[in-house]
């Protein structure tokens, strides 16, 4: 008995070889670093408590059950806040989104948008790819993150934004 598939595998080579690869997004290479905030000193319990107060004071406003953490440049817990009412599952949710936004140094909401186009985002480390989280900046320097989760995506972020404009200079 001769084996027929070696040969027919070896005949298809030269047409594997001349197939024609499209670029991908992901092989553009950018002049700078994107996100290139460097690390700050931890953002203090007042600022994390301030950040909290307004964006619970947002959720009320709209009457939105919300949970919000908001952690260090390390991505540690400073301070969390959970709304009465608030959804058990959005409690780790929020502490992710405020995590990822320190470990990736980006609002999460950019996690969202390039795993869309990029799956292999999904494969990254603690990626969580929803809206609500973003990255806290000081003087240039990110000194923590801020994280809410209880609403839709869209919903979380602007109790978030709301948090982070509340920032004491």
């Amino acid at each position: 008995m001769t084996h027929k598939l070696p040969l027919v595998f070896l005949a298809c080579l030269p047409l594997i070889a001349s197939a024609q690869v499209q670029p991908s997004p992901a092989d553009t290479i950018p002049e700078k670093m994107p996100f290139d905030v460097p690390y700050g000193m931890p953002v203090s319990l007042d600022k994390a408590e301030a950040m909290l107060n307004a964006s619970v004071a947002e959720a009320k406003k709209r009457n939105w059950k919300i949970n919000c953490a908001v952690m260090d440049s390390g991505g540690h817990l400073v301070s969390f806040k959970r709304m009465d009412g608030g959804q058990i599952a959005s409690i780790d949710i929020a502490l992710h989104k405020a995590r990822t936004a320190v470990k990736f140094r980006r609002d999460t909401k950019i996690l969202e948008i390039a795993i869309q186009s990029n799956p292999y985002v999904a494969t990254l480390d603690d990626v969580i790819a929803s809206r609500g989280g973003l990255p806290v900046i000081e003087a240039d320097k990110l000194i923590g993150g801020i994280g809410c989760s209880g609403g839709t995506g869209a919903q979380d972020e602007v109790v978030a934004k709301a948090g982070l404009a509340a920032l004491p200079k």
